[in-house]
């Protein structure tokens, strides 16, 4: 089975736990997800099944996620799920002010990931080490933060601001509830989070683990088809003839393209009859414009797609 799975991650389990549940309902070895997210969160979490696993690198980057966050306390993971480190009531805090220290997490900012959190330093992951009671000096990466939009405020003893994030990869929502905290000298953490769109998938289609579990029994499970999820990259058809030598591996000429594509691009290629055979790339080599597999869906040994 090839294709991809729109899951809604459930609360409490892991990414990790989520591709094992998949692999064992579908019987399937071969299953991978883009995106992490953490335990507590909730929502999209796209799912390769199969020989799609090798297009995971080519989704689009870009993630949205409705967040709440609660002001007036900080904690050592920078969600509910951390101890306590700071807890100071702030009923007076008001929205006006709030909103206007939101302003400079817009754009291109720098930003140091959660102490718990699965970034590799030095080969460790860095929850391992925050566990462990080791300190260590996370260096600030930058990020992009396409948007961010008020939804809500509760006014309260322990404010809380719901929020809907737009942004790039990398970029980590307890560490903009943390930094907002301490841009208003009150503390924030990270009280709920819901990914809504990840990869292209969006949260209104994703099907939960109930959901998936009860369409496999009925045999009615359809992945969504491989060329569906890199929809983003400009597409490329070729006659039968070349479709035959690029999916073997060679390099070819490509015909001409309907619109302007940059050097170096990445590029969908189907055959002239529509049928997806995979990435390819296009790179000016020797004086010429040449397009090289990257990744081949198909295979000449499939006499269905190259006949």
């Amino acid at each position: 089975m090839d294709g991809f799975l729109n899951l809604h991650k459930p609360a409490g389990f892991t990414s990790h736990d989520c591709v094992a549940k998949v692999r064992r309902l579908l019987k399937l070895k071969r299953v991978g997800h883009a995106g992490t997210l953490d335990p507590a969160a909730t929502g999209v979490l796209p799912i390769a099944l199969g020989r799609t696993t090798r297009l995971l690198q080519f989704l689009p980057q870009n993630k949205a996620y409705r967040a709440t966050i609660r002001l007036g306390m900080s904690t050592t993971t920078d969600d509910l799920e951390g101890a306590i480190l700071t807890r100071q009531p702030v009923p007076n805090l008001e929205l006006e002010t709030v909103q206007a220290a939101l302003q400079p997490f817009q754009g291109t900012i720098q930003q140091v990931p959660p102490s718990y959190s699965a970034i590799q330093v030095q080969g460790q992951r860095l929850y391992d080490l925050a566990r462990a009671g080791k300190e260590l000096t996370v260096q600030p990466r930058s990020v992009t933060v396409h948007r961010i939009t008020v939804l809500d405020w509760h006014s309260q003893d322990f404010p809380e601001l719901e929020v809907e994030i737009a942004c790039g990869p990398g970029t980590y929502i307890r560490a903009i509830a943390r930094d907002l905290g301490q841009a208003l000298q009150v503390g924030g953490t990270l009280a709920a989070l819901v990914r809504t769109e990840s990869s292209g998938f969006q949260l209104a289609d994703s099907l939960t683990l109930e959901v998936l579990e009860n369409q496999i029994l009925q045999g009615e499970f359809q992945p969504v088809a491989p060329d569906i999820a890199v929809q983003h990259l400009p597409a490329i058809a070729l006659p039968v003839a070349i479709a035959q030598r690029w999916c073997q591996g060679q390099q070819i000429v490509p015909p001409t393209l309907s619109i302007l594509v940059s050097n170096n691009a990445f590029l969908r290629v189907h055959r002239e009859d529509g049928c997806f055979l995979g990435i390819g790339q296009l790179m000016n080599l020797d004086a010429k414009t040449l397009l090289i597999p990257q990744m081949v869906f198909s295979s000449t040994t499939n006499s269905s797609l190259l006949s």
